[in-house]
């Protein structure tokens, strides 16, 4: 081995130790590799940046954008609506679900499936009493093997075509996926819908709804202010933050029967105010204590109750991917300065979240209990980048919105089908129509861009290409080969799918698909046989990630609405998978011949 070689091979190992660590994005670890390999002279630097430019980058990026065309334009509404039916049988329910969503999913971003079908989804499981645990996992796997049917389904897809084109002149087409990746997501849903469902922990499956992970009222007390508290006089901004250090939250002030909302921080308290606090008992007691203030509050009144007022509304939501709540307090974030909503409560990996608020920092899959004004929650929920858990306000689709985007995006297709455009020339003509239209307005185009997984591929993308120039691929190719005893090329694509399925599991399935296919390329070329196969063999790989919930953003979606925990998801997933390896060789050997 040269230094080159050596020099990436280290680099390598480093890059994937801080994906699997994951304390870092993987986009900036993607974009310092490729900082660090263009300084060491190994990555061309008039070609450092040249696969943010690159044709699945772009197309990446185009697909997001119809997407979001679809869900604006209400088709995607109109199908939720229709095919997410409230169903007795839990298999034919859980089986509808899953196909829903994968069927969405072969030609929209499955993350984006994924959330606009939950709301529906979660409503169709309460009215027939049925728990968001025994849903939602095969939603999400559903979404996820629907992305394996069509090239735009799903970014390794995308990468795996682009890397063909580099290694034979001709990329795969848009339906080239299909025979393989439909005969896998069809195997998976039959097995999800007929088994895979009771596999999640009974113990999960008997919680009825989200909502009974917080027992919200077992910790909302009121208080009333005597003549003589500490808290006559005080803002109930200045209230607001004494609760915080007793780990409390005030829900709102009541005077004369009227509730005046949390967002009025400026409101100084009189004698005979009622304070709504929540919190644990204890850290009630002392605050009580500290302030002066009488526990019971309105005389003659039942149970206090969160809502003091029609015109306050609570709604649980979940973190998504890229809000911008990740990783912030609920200070830093202004909840209540800025938005005037209480968070009320937190729950975390199907656990009630019981520490101090004030410190908590918001992960992907949070459920957050937010109360606030009706006619504002959801435009606050939005803005923090949550998905409500339930369908609210939502109005009709426009059917001929639905239409036109539809048929935009099928020119598009027919287009390049018929090679007289590439595609991602296409979609960026679909895309473009969709802006024009009004389908998709120009203040949403960057904002539904999922930007690190852009970075991930223009920074990916060159130190990939770097790593087959130096001869560094053929060396791990040649090893693969030898560990699958370098007599079958059978085994060897074996290996390749089982490793890139592994990686998928534990780190971004994109990056995946940038290690691992050039390394198929390189394990053809050294068995003398067809790159297609193992190109194939690594695109199912790298989208299949079904053992943990941080492989897939989907998975990590539902982890805190399904009330999961990490180890809940290999009871459903390692069956899936090995399923998919059984159907997935033989498909991919019959339909393309080493």
């Amino acid at each position: 081995m040269d230094f080159d070689q050596i020099f990436l091979l280290v680099l390598l190992v480093a890059v994937l130790g801080f994906f699997i660590w994951g304390r870092l994005r993987y986009d900036v670890v993607a974009f310092a590799a490729l900082l660090i390999a263009a300084a060491a002279g190994i990555v061309p630097l008039d070609g450092a940046f040249a696969g943010f430019g690159h044709p699945a980058t772009v197309t990446v990026a185009m697909v997001l954008v119809i997407g979001r065309g679809f869900v604006n334009s209400g088709a995607v509404a109109l199908m939720a609506r229709h095919l997410v039916p409230p169903i007795e049988s839990a298999p034919a329910h859980v089986g509808a679900l899953a196909s829903v969503a994968g069927g969405l999913s072969a030609f929209m971003n499955n993350v984006g499936a994924l959330a606009v079908l939950m709301p529906a989804a979660l409503q169709s499981a309460a009215a027939v009493k049925r728990s968001p645990a025994a849903i939602l996992m095969p939603l999400s796997f559903g979404s996820i093997l629907g992305g394996l049917v069509t090239l735009i389904g799903t970014p390794p897809n995308i990468i795996v075509a682009a890397f063909r084109g580099n290694a034979t002149g001709t990329p795969f087409d848009m339906f080239d996926f299909t025979p393989v990746g439909g005969a896998v997501a069809v195997a998976g849903i039959l097995f999800i819908a007929l088994v895979g469902w009771r596999l999640i922990p009974s113990q999960r499956r008997a919680t009825l709804s989200s909502s009974d992970l917080f027992q919200i009222d077992t910790y909302v007390s009121e208080a009333r202010v005597p003549r003589e508290s500490k808290a006559c006089g005080k803002t109930l901004g200045e209230i607001d933050a004494l609760a915080e250090g007793h780990d409390a939250v005030v829900l709102g002030l009541v005077r004369r029967d009227q509730q005046i909302g949390p967002g009025r921080r400026r409101e100084t308290l009189r004698a005979g105010d009622v304070l709504i606090f929540e919190a644990a008992p204890d850290s009630l007691t002392n605050l009580f204590k500290s302030l002066g203030l009488k526990p019971g509050g309105r005389r003659g009144k039942d149970k206090p109750k969160l809502l003091g007022s029609p015109d306050m509304s609570l709604v649980e939501a979940v973190v998504q991917p890229r809000s911008r709540a990740i990783g912030r307090t609920v200070e830093a974030l202004g909840l209540r300065r800025r938005w005037g909503v209480n968070l009320a409560a937190v729950s975390r990996a199907g656990q009630p979240f019981r520490g101090r608020l004030k410190s908590f920092r918001f992960q992907v899959g949070d459920v957050l209990l937010l109360e606030g004004d009706a006619d504002r929650l959801p435009e606050v929920v939005a803005a923090i980048g949550c998905l409500p858990l339930a369908e609210r306000g939502l109005q009709a689709p426009d059917v001929a919105n639905a239409g036109v985007a539809v048929g935009v995006f099928a020119v598009a297709i027919g287009a390049a089908t018929a090679s007289f455009v590439s595609l991602p020339i296409a979609l960026a003509f679909a895309a473009a129509a969709m802006i024009v239209l009004g389908i998709v307005p120009v203040r949403e185009i960057y904002d539904n861009v999922d930007w690190p997984v852009i970075v991930l591929l223009g920074a990916m993308i060159p130190v990939g290409q770097a790593l087959e120039a130096t001869g560094t691929t053929s060396l791990i190719a040649e090893s693969l080969v030898g560990l699958s005893s370098g007599t079958s090329p059978v085994l060897a694509l074996v290996a390749l799918l089982v490793i890139a399925m592994t990686l998928s599991d534990v780190m971004n399935n994109a990056a995946t698909a940038v290690l691992m296919a050039p390394i198929g390329v390189e394990m053809a070329r050294t068995f003398g046989v067809s790159v297609d196969p193992f190109l194939m063999a690594v695109a199912v790989g790298a989208s299949c990630a079904f053992l943990t919930p941080i492989g897939h953003q989907n998975n990590t979606l539902i982890l805190g609405p399904g009330g999961y925990h990490f180890g809940d998801y290999w009871r459903m997933g390692f069956p899936l998978e090995i399923i998919i390896v059984v159907v997935a060789v033989p498909m991919i050997l019959a339909i393309w011949p080493l």
